[in-house]
């Protein structure tokens, strides 16, 4: 499989063999290796699309938020705990983009959330506006206007990496307004708000080279005791998977990893396509 896919759409968990349910990852156990070439589906569905990738209709009433279905999880390169998610490391509370404008400083990350749509990220950069990556373009927008009516948060604590100065932070957003489709570097707004605050080329496509082991594990949380682990070659392909899990919500998720554990019980092979 060479380098030139255009698009390849993701793998189920009952495709996807990986570790223990129970969240065992003992050193002498098996490790598995997944990896992906993902499409840029996330993007088309992010904003103003039903889960189908439909246009929603405006007069449809919106499903309320129900922060009860987040997916909680961890992200670690090595040993290195780099992004975490749950109700005790983060305040996850959401707030309507009125009241959110009386919290935000230039320079905070700002997530859009509502149920069953991908979470778009967006820079805020003062004067009540952000910067984000919108269907393929980076646009300057009134954060009202950017919400689409989804509920919102603050989220600069999720990524554990020291954050640039608010300052420089604006300077990187701003400075990439106007871009659009080949002139991108980012695969989704996560990506993009996220290089802006932390300017790390492992945000950027193409920003690692995958190959050797991989370093990135996605932690899914099951329960207090049970953990699910993914293995990546790259952040953004950790990324995409992340924010999959996102759209589908927890009771998915688990309804996924529960039928591949009934399928494939006892099986354990690495899966990697590069």
């Amino acid at each position: 499989m060479g380098n030139q896919m255009d698009k390849l759409s993701h793998l189920s968990y009952a495709e996807v063999p990986t570790v223990d349910p129970n969240g065992v990852d003992t050193e002498d156990g098996p490790r598995i290796g997944v990896s992906y070439i993902f499409s840029n589906d996330d993007d088309e569905l992010e904003d103003g699309c039903a889960v189908d990738g439909s246009d929603k209709d405006p007069n449809q009433e919106e499903k309320q938020y129900d922060q009860r279905d987040e997916m909680e999880c961890a992200v670690y390169n090595r040993d290195e705990c780099i992004y975490e998610k749950s109700v005790k490391s983060a305040n996850l509370e959401v707030y309507s983009p009125e009241n959110l404008l009386n919290k935000c400083k230039a320079g905070d990350l700002v997530e859009f959330v509502a149920t069953g749509q991908y979470p778009h990220w967006a820079v805020y950069v003062g004067d009540f506006q952000v910067v984000h990556l919108h269907r393929a373009e980076v646009k300057n927008s009134f954060l009202t206007d950017a919400s689409q009516g989804r509920r919102c948060r603050i989220v600069n604590d999720l990524y554990k990496f020291k954050a640039l100065s608010p300052d420089m932070v604006v300077q990187n957003a701003m400075e990439q307004v106007g871009l659009k489709d080949r002139e991108l570097s980012w695969r989704n707004s996560e990506c993009f708000a996220a290089w802006c605050r932390f300017g790390r080329r492992e945000f950027k496509m193409g920003g690692e080279i995958r190959i050797g082991k991989q370093p990135y594990r996605l932690k899914i949380s099951i329960s207090d005791k049970q953990s699910h682990v993914l293995e990546f070659q790259s952040m953004e392909d950790m990324i995409m998977e992340k924010r999959r899990n996102d759209h589908l919500g927890r009771t998915a998720v688990l309804r996924e990893l529960a039928t591949h554990f009934s399928i494939s019980s006892g099986a354990h092979t690495s899966v990697i396509l590069t």
